[in-house]
């Protein structure tokens, strides 16, 4: 275990962990660091925090030094010139018609490079873009695709839990979901109930899946034909956490009735899976389809931040 801080940017999504150096710091302070693009200024979000320093794939970066005020003011001069730059690059974006979003931009500490941040459905070329871009700014310009979630990760909110999001609190990667999940955990496939706030499938569809593919794997599914001390009957529901069957019976004059067992207290005589009911249905997992493929597109080609 090692000694370490955690830093944060902008005051925008994740804090990263640092080596501390030797430097005596508190919570609050303005540090400079050295990340994989370049120098940045950021701010201490905890100190003297343990951490296992297998868990991470090279050593800690360390904090260079504590910001000077020659750093803060430079900081102001950039944030001024980012503003004026994002309303250049949108201007351009929109003479070159090009379909995508600009979200964010961000000028390293030292102005050695001039970041532009943006969210698209495809790929985009924007070669010409660059140039025209190079030499209005006379720097490096790096074009950065970042995924939609990485966007709302830096704008902040709170999800339909009422909590502040998760990919802005502590969440570190944006593992991949899939409606398949949503599916397995008896989720209304209902685009307002599954999607967040990015437009994406919910990132907490992967918290308990794990659980649910364990204890699938002993019961039936929606539809399955199952053999029960009352007879014969349908899966009508299955409570996966609980464990318990709900199944569609008849009676003796053939009326419908419903009855819960256990597991232990069925015999699967034939498992299926229940197939959409309606075109309403049909629909809205089109559309879900839709947002799946855009988000494994975005998660091939987007270039979040890695510091």
């Amino acid at each position: 275990m090692i000694k370490a801080v955690s830093v944060n940017f902008r005051g925008k999504g994740r804090s990263y962990f640092f080596d501390p150096n030797g430097i005596e710091l508190k919570v609050g302070d303005k540090v400079v660091v050295e990340t994989k693009m370049g120098k940045e200024l950021g701010t201490i979000k905890t100190v003297n925090r343990e951490v296992d320093e297998t868990k991470f794939a090279e050593a800690l970066k360390p904090i260079i030094r504590k910001a000077t005020k020659e750093d803060l003011d430079r900081q102001a001069e950039n944030e001024k010139e980012e503003k004026k730059a994002f309303k250049e690059c949108k201007k351009k974006i929109e003479e070159y018609k090009l379909n995508m979003k600009l979200v964010e931009v961000r000028y390293l500490l030292d102005n050695s490079k001039l970041i532009f941040y943006f969210t698209a459905d495809n790929r985009i070329d924007f070669r010409e873009l660059v140039k025209d871009l190079a030499s209005i700014y006379r720097t490096r310009i790096e074009l950065r695709q970042i995924s939609t979630r990485e966007q709302v990760r830096r704008l902040g909110g709170n999800g339909i839990c009422g909590r502040e999001l998760c990919c802005c609190s502590y969440l570190k990667n944006f593992d991949a979901t899939s409606i398949k999940m949503a599916k397995e955990q008896n989720l209304s496939l209902n685009a307002s109930k599954i999607i967040g706030v990015c437009g994406r499938l919910m990132c907490c569809l992967k918290y308990e899946q794990n659980v649910y593919e364990d204890k699938m794997k002993h019961l039936p599914h929606i539809g399955a034909i199952v053999q029960t001390a009352d007879g014969k009957g349908r899966v009508d529901s299955v409570e996966v956490l609980n464990e318990i069957i709900k199944v569609k019976l008849k009676d003796d004059e053939g009326n419908d009735y419903y009855k819960k067992y256990n597991p232990s207290e069925v015999k699967i005589i034939k498992d299926t899976k229940q197939e959409m009911k309606n075109s309403e249905d049909e629909e809205e997992m089109k559309e879900l389809e839709k947002i799946e493929a855009i988000d494994k597109f975005e998660k091939k080609n987007a270039q979040d931040d890695d510091i």
